[in-house]
């Protein structure tokens, strides 16, 4: 570890990249930099365990992201027992009603996804955190310094100064980086001091939630093993009871709407009870309040401090998009800090991180605060718990509005919001004028539209071609009569542009890619595609890479 260690002062062997907040977001993009071989340092002032799954399920984007990192089959080995279904059941409690039930087959039982390697996977964050912990930990451009509080920090011409105390030895000390990149949440320090604000709804409302044990409950109702049960009563839309790891650990969340809480007497056993429907035997791990909140940041960063994860958007969990929105944040940035570090990124890459980030945020939490709105929608009347005609007619007429309102979707929210993000009005993507599917549209489509993530296909070996994708630009060219690319291969190496040129002859994927030459970026987005190389070479690899915004190509 010695390498990041030398870069901690002076301005000869400055640090380049210094992370503040060790949670999924600071350890995924202290992921990414090591995968781009770059010295960082992650200062966080917790020791590093994770006491709350507050997070359950990864995307199939950050399970293409764990590929990446070569740990997807580590996270895939941890939490979900592979033969448990993973259905989502909405009951007027354990012991009560089913009401409807949305079938997820168990892992073992999924097809193959036609347009991913990877697959989503119900992974809480007591299980993933590790995992990106144990991995980061092993990487030798990485520095964890777990137990050290970032008290402040100025930014100079030419780098970041940040004082730190190790809040075990009181010593405090003055890290020099060329950027400072705040991870640390809703609260965190580096946002507050760039004096950045938030746009939203704001506060949704008020929850706790009640990690607890309890070995004995799924034998206890005969609801089978789901992944998910949403609580319905007369009131309404109370609770969500979460399986944290399909054996033992639970989760309830209790929704207060406006109603702000008192912990000191919240009655969690009572909630426990009304989940269940009945006493039974558990041992209460913790009880967390917390606000539901829908912002998203003015600006993911100023000079040389960035931010991302939810220091730049707060959404409802009702989507599952926070974390993983998070990661996709972290990824983004870590490629285009890479490439500046590295000398190859243009002076402007750094810029287009807002650019590209900030409206997927704005969309994610657009849709988790539709969800969580639509969810608490849901009523049942005051015999929706009785034994009776009037209760089963009462039961009755809520399936069928949950059906209506799930619109017969097995996840409240569509692929293409989690996977299907363009950055085409980005202004390091060079557009070839065609136009894609409704931003609204439910249904994910693979597209090499300049902006989209490059599209899956398996080109053999068990090999994506994903897996192409990583440390530099990848110049996809297909058909048995490829165009000739020297000119852009000459321009890259003029500009320091690591490019590699892949030959696929496979028809079926050429007819996916829709054109002869593919250009896609180090994060697996498609920068520019076409024919032929445009006579403009250079110009298309100095917005690429940053140098400069915009541009209109012309073919040679």
């Amino acid at each position: 570890m010695a390498g990041a260690d030398e870069r901690l002062d002076g301005a000869k062997n400055m640090l380049p990249v210094l992370i503040c907040g060790g949670g999924p977001v600071g350890l995924a993009l202290a992921a990414e930099l090591g995968f781009q071989r770059i010295d960082c340092v992650l200062v966080e002032q917790g020791d590093g365990s994770v006491p709350v799954p507050k997070m359950s399920q990864l995307t199939t984007r950050t399970m293409e992201f764990c590929r990446r990192w070569n740990i997807a089959d580590r996270v895939k080995k941890v939490g979900w027992p592979e033969n448990n279904p993973c259905d989502f059941v909405y009951v007027t409690s354990l012991m009560g009603y089913e009401l409807y039930r949305q079938k997820f087959p168990s892992y073992v039982q999924r097809a193959e996804l036609s347009y991913s390697p990877e697959g989503p996977r119900h992974c809480p964050q007591i299980f993933f955190d590790p995992v990106l912990l144990d991995h980061v930990s092993a990487l030798p451009t990485v520095r964890l310094r777990h137990r050290t509080h970032l008290d402040s920090f100025v930014e100079e011409t030419d780098a970041v100064a940040a004082q730190t105390t190790d809040l075990e030895s009181g010593k405090t000390e003055t890290i020099r980086a060329s950027y400072l990149v705040g991870c640390d949440g809703f609260d965190g320090h580096i946002r507050k001091a760039l004096g950045i604000e938030y746009a939203g709804e704001g506060v949704l409302s008020f929850s706790v939630s009640v990690f607890f044990r309890a070995p004995e409950l799924s034998s206890m109702h005969d609801k089978g093993w789901a992944r998910f049960f949403r609580l319905i009563d007369e009131s309404g839309h109370w609770g969500d009871l979460v399986s944290i790891d399909g054996r033992e650990l639970w989760r309830l969340t209790e929704l207060r709407g406006n109603s702000d809480i008192d912990i000191g007497s919240f009655n969690a056993n009572g909630c426990l009870r009304k989940a269940v429907g009945a006493s039974f035997p558990y041992e209460i791990l913790s009880v967390l309040p917390w606000k539901r909140r829908g912002l998203v940041a003015k600006c993911y960063g100023r000079g040389r401090v960035f931010l991302a994860g939810d220091a730049v958007h707060q959404s409802s969990p009702t989507s599952g998009l926070g974390m993983n929105t998070g990661l996709g944040d972290a990824v983004d940035l870590g490629w285009k800090l890479a490439a500046v570090i590295n000398g190859w990124g243009g002076h402007r890459l750094l810029e287009s991180y807002g650019a590209e980030r900030m409206p997927v945020g704005a969309i994610s939490v657009a849709d988790s605060d539709r969800t969580y709105h639509e969810t608490t929608l849901l009523r049942g009347g005051p015999a929706i718990s009785a034994d009776s005609p009037e209760g089963e007619l009462e039961r009755c007429e809520l399936a069928k509005a949950i059906v209506a309102q799930t619109k017969g979707k097995s996840d409240p929210t569509s692929e293409n919001i989690k996977l299907g993000y363009c950055y085409e009005d980005s202004p390091i993507i060079w557009p070839d004028g065609t136009t894609g599917p409704p931003k609204d549209a439910w249904d994910f489509i693979p597209s090499a539209r300049p902006g989209s993530r490059a599209p899956h296909a398996w080109i053999g070996d068990g090999r994506s071609l994903l897996d192409l994708f990583g440390r530099g630009f990848v110049l996809l060219r297909f058909g048995k009569e490829p165009p000739p690319v020297d000119s852009l291969v000459q321009a890259a190496a003029k500009r320091g542009v690591p490019l590699q040129v892949a030959d696929i002859r496979n028809p079926d994927i050429e007819k996916l890619y829709q054109r002869k030459l593919v250009l896609v970026r180090p994060d697996g987005h498609v920068a520019w595609r076409d024919d032929v190389c445009p006579l403009d070479a250079l110009t298309l690899v100095d917005i690429a890479r940053g140098h400069f915004f915009g541009g209109v190509a012309k073919n040679a």
